[in-house]
């Protein structure tokens, strides 16, 4: 969804597709209308108006970081030298281009930013580090931080 649209209203017919597809993304839509009691036909309608919506952003494969060779995630701290909207959206722009860099969060509290990096180990997060965070605009400090290991994670959005 777009992050100035409105909050789409969703039924339990809406909530059911949804939890089954966060779950199982490749289901045929027979496959889906049949497990909510549904009829082909409706099930499609709802879905494509999910979509539409920007409920259903979009469906994806999710990798097994460790099986394609990526073994560490580090949490690096950003803080920049100032808050002006034009250093905000320099920064976004550019950490948006860095490839290791799976997820940035603008922070309420100490640091202004929190990246999620997957890296090979600490040397490819050394080069990382050294080739593309160091050189993003605006930059005043930064702190990272490795998992020793996810406990859990997940992509299923509770939809109570």
């Amino acid at each position: 969804m777009r992050k100035d649209s409105p909050e789409t209203p969703l039924d339990a017919i809406d909530r059911r597709i949804l939890t089954l597809l966060q779950r199982e993304g490749r289901l045929t839509n027979a496959d889906l209308a049949e497990r909510i009691n549904l009829s082909a036909s409706a099930c499609h309608r709802r879905v494509k108006r999910l979509e539409a919506s920007g409920v259903i952003r979009d469906y994806v494969a999710m990798l097994d970081p460790r099986a394609v060779g990526r073994r560490a995630t580090v949490f690096v701290e950003v803080t920049l030298t100032g808050q002006s909207e034009e250093l905000l959206d320099a920064f976004e722009s550019a950490v948006a281009r860095v490839p290791d860099v799976l997820e940035c969060h603008l922070m309420a509290g100490v640091a202004d930013y929190l990246l999620k990096v997957l890296a090979r180990d600490s040397d490819d997060f050394a080069r990382i580090h050294r080739q593309h965070l160091t050189r993003l605009p605006g930059v005043r400090e930064m702190h990272s931080s490795f998992a020793l290991r996810t406990v859990f994670g997940a992509t299923a959005l509770p939809l109570d």
